[in-house]
């Protein structure tokens, strides 16, 4: 197995509007915290309790420490390619050449083949999908006719990459 890596990307979520959404809630949450927890004045015209105040920031402070931390990682050696999706995947996944019948790059609609970007399964038989913005990506149909697509923005590097080795197959 050879491990030299021939062509690697890592891309993080970096949609504005997902953001600004964020920064948005929070600071929303933050103030109602303010104003009522150390305020001692009711934030709305139906409060929630203290706890549930708290508890709520806790919540979308998870949310935000996760969106910060999603990260897609790509790479492509001799013997396949590696994808890892932190935080669903904590080590990389492996396809091999072996079980993949077509490799190449496209572009695609986020929303009308997969509903978005993240991490998508099966939908309308476009198969799995892992990406974070954009609208280019790596195609992988395997031999038992599943498909996945993988996000990309280096496309024209991805693409010589496939071709140096062989790969690039439509």
């Amino acid at each position: 197995m050879d491990s030299e890596i021939l062509f690697s990307e890592k891309q993080k979520f970096s949609q504005w509007w997902l953001w600004l959404i964020l920064i948005a809630v929070n600071g929303l949450i933050l103030f109602g915290i303010f104003k009522q927890v150390i305020g001692g004045q009711q934030f709305g015209d139906k409060p929630m309790s203290n706890l549930g105040l708290l508890l709520t920031e806790a919540l979308i402070l998870i949310l935000t420490i996760l969106c910060i931390n999603f990260q897609l990682e790509t790479r492509i050696k001799k013997d396949g390619v590696y994808v890892r999706f932190f935080p669903f995947h904590f080590s990389f996944k492996y396809y091999g050449w072996d079980k993949i019948s077509k490799s190449f790059t496209r572009q695609y609609n986020p929303i009308s083949e997969y509903g978005g970007w993240g991490l998508r399964l099966e939908i309308l038989g476009s198969g799995k999908a892992f990406s974070v913005s954009g609208d280019k990506g790596l195609q992988l149909e395997f031999i038992d006719k599943k498909k996945l697509l993988i996000g990309t923005h280096k496309v024209e590097e991805l693409t010589e990459t496939l071709n140096k080795i062989g790969q690039f197959k439509k």
